[in-house]
């Protein structure tokens, strides 16, 4: 199996000397080419910063981090942008509001070399569950369940392999909630794309990812399989905690 996602020994900090803080420390996963994998946690626990070192938004870290058997550095380059695209948890906040929605996705398919640009914006909005009559309005517009599908044609543009999803749902109704996840279930099978999820919704993982690891203050509790996971099958008290919560949650 092609491995997408290798990282290892993940460490991640802010600031220096006697006020440097750790928020990763030595976490390592691997995750298939096609997969979908889970980070679960509470707020704070560091799993969105994982995704933040991936994409080199943080710039303070250690250990090892492979992209389709390609070592990351310091930097990211275009090529990186290409295989990799993230949908952020915010929709209102992520597409700007002086843009429209042909604007935001022009740029982006733009940025990354393409032609042909009438087209395919034409055909990400369909792919994402909307039509051409939604090309030229403006954010303020759409609903946020409209918002995170254009935020998700946008990821699309590039045509990636790999997207990372932070809390892509929590900030939606949630009548929306199951429409925008079960979007990206259909998108990941049609497009072979590999899933790297970001949720503190142990409900939303169950739905959408084959094994889930457990993040607890910046460390890697457990890591599970889905099956196990809905099988109530944990071994760490902190997972076992997160599962019972679930589990009243809902009833």
């Amino acid at each position: 199996m092609t491995l997408a996602i290798e990282i290892s020994d993940l460490t991640v900090w802010f600031g220096e000397g006697a006020a440097r803080s750790n928020a990763v420390r030595q976490v390592s996963l691997s995750i298939g080419e096609g997969e979908s994998f889970g980070l679960v946690g509470e707020s704070g626990s560091g799993k969105s910063t994982v995704l933040r070192a991936i994409t080199g938004l943080v710039p303070s870290w250690s250990g090892s981090m492979r992209i389709m058997n390609r070592p990351l550095g310091a930097k990211r380059d275009r090529t990186f942008y290409k295989q990799v695209q993230m949908v952020f948890q915010d929709p209102y906040a992520s597409l700007h509001p002086r843009m429209t929605v042909d604007a935001v996705l022009s740029e982006a398919l733009k940025l990354h070399g393409f032609g042909d640009i009438d087209n395919r914006i034409d055909r990400l909005l369909e792919d994402v569950g909307l039509g051409k009559g939604f090309r030229f309005r403006y954010p303020h517009q759409l609903s946020g369940g409209q918002r995170q599908r254009v935020a998700i044609a946008r990821a699309l543009a590039p045509e990636p392999r790999i997207l990372l999803l932070d809390e892509p749902t929590s900030a939606l109704d949630v009548s929306v909630q199951a429409e925008i996840l079960n979007l990206l279930t259909d998108l990941r099978a049609e497009r072979g794309l590999t899933y790297l999820m970001v949720s503190h919704d142990l409900g939303v993982v169950g739905h959408m990812c084959g094994q889930v690891a457990v993040m607890q203050t910046g460390e890697m509790v457990e890591l599970l399989g889905v099956e196990d996971m809905r099988a109530m099958k944990a071994t760490h008290p902190y997972t076992k905690h997160l599962l019972d919560s679930s589990l009243r949650s809902v009833r």
